[in-house]
């Protein structure tokens, strides 16, 4: 059998090597994917430092994930799958499809999820052998690069936007126009919302309006945020994409009534929200998990149709240790790919 690499951490924590291995065959319902292009996320973190229950070393991370299918395991012909064809993998990696979320359809909360770099080796590698129900087709008009980074921040935003309260004509804002926020923002703009974008500093403002903001609200300034959205009268949605519980908090009482804060940014710090806060004005305050393989289509289509792409930076798979260290040390701003070409 050839070798293809990965690039893998042995402990917890652990310095990324790159090393070979054997090239599987995929089992009955997988396939094996020449992977093209993997994001890194500031997720793979959960499992580079082993900070979550099952995660086994070495790990191989990768959950932004685009190839194309190189061989077809048993039980996977119904699907529609054919060698060459270009696919991609999220966060949504495949599920079990008999508990009760997945029986009720719910399939991305399914209690046995499956993750890539975590329940099995992600796309940090030349190749990854995937559930067959994890694939989600790429559109003609989409590079890879573009695709793998859609497959997981961009259908989190996509999602958490569409399944909101907001209607087109609303007005919703974004915090955080980083790795996340930034798609956030121009898919509100395109889902016909008056868009609020969220973020620290005044010399973002030009920055947001390219992304296609109507209003800029800057954090740092020393009006609260609430006071800001208030003074354009209120927000009926906040998508919260920056992992900061204080500046999540801070927006809550810039939603009109029955407004709704999406929680996607992941921090572990609890949030200082009261009943009181809820109660008077009805707010909800829900978090928003990913997306499931047809989600991460339509979320491409979408994107493909409005002329949405990632803001990236691309490097070679073996300099993946460098490109972790920067997305994690923050000097990526958008979002880094590693590519295998």
């Amino acid at each position: 059998m050839t070798a293809y690499r990965v690039a893998q951490v042995t402990a917890a924590r652990g310095a990324f090597e790159l090393t070979e291995r054997e090239v599987p065959r995929p089992g009955p319902r997988h396939v094996r994917i020449a992977v093209e292009a993997c994001g890194i996320c500031h997720s793979d973190a959960l499992f580079v430092d082993g900070a979550l229950p099952g995660v086994t070393f070495p790990v191989v991370p990768g959950h932004e994930i685009a190839g194309r299918v190189e061989e077809l395991g048993e039980g996977t012909e119904d699907w529609g799958y054919r060698t060459g064809d270009r696919v991609a993998v999220g966060w949504f990696g495949g599920s079990c499809g008999h508990c009760t979320p997945c029986r009720q359809g719910d399939f991305i909360v399914c209690a046995d999820l499956k993750v890539p770099g975590w329940t099995y080796d992600g796309g940090f590698a030349d190749k990854v052998i995937a559930p067959v129900d994890a694939l989600a087709r790429i559109p003609d008009a989409l590079a890879a690069t573009d695709a793998g980074p859609l497959a997981c921040a961009g259908v989190t935003t996509f999602n958490g936007l569409r399944r909101s309260r907001a209607e087109p004509g609303d007005r919703v804002a974004v915090l955080g126009i980083g790795g996340l926020g930034h798609l956030g923002v121009r898919y509100a703009a395109a889902m016909g919302f008056e868009t609020v974008a969220i973020a620290r500093g005044a010399e973002k403002a030009d920055f947001a309006r390219q992304l296609g903001a109507h209003h800029y609200v800057d954090s740092t300034s020393g009006t609260p945020v609430a006071e800001a959205l208030r003074s354009l009268g209120g927000v009926q949605v906040v998508l919260a994409t920056a992992g900061n519980s204080e500046a999540i908090t801070a927006t809550v009482e810039g939603l009109a009534p029955r407004g709704e804060l999406v929680v996607i940014g992941a921090a572990p710090e609890p949030m200082a929200v009261s009943p009181v806060q809820l109660l008077m004005s009805g707010r909800i305050v829900r978090g928003h998990p990913s997306g499931t393989a047809q989600d991460v289509e339509d979320t491409m289509a979408f994107s493909a149709l409005h002329g949405i792409r990632p803001m990236t930076e691309t490097v070679p798979l073996g300099e993946a240790a460098e490109a972790y260290q920067r997305m994690l040390s923050g000097r990526a701003r958008f979002r880094m790919v590693l590519t295998t070409g």
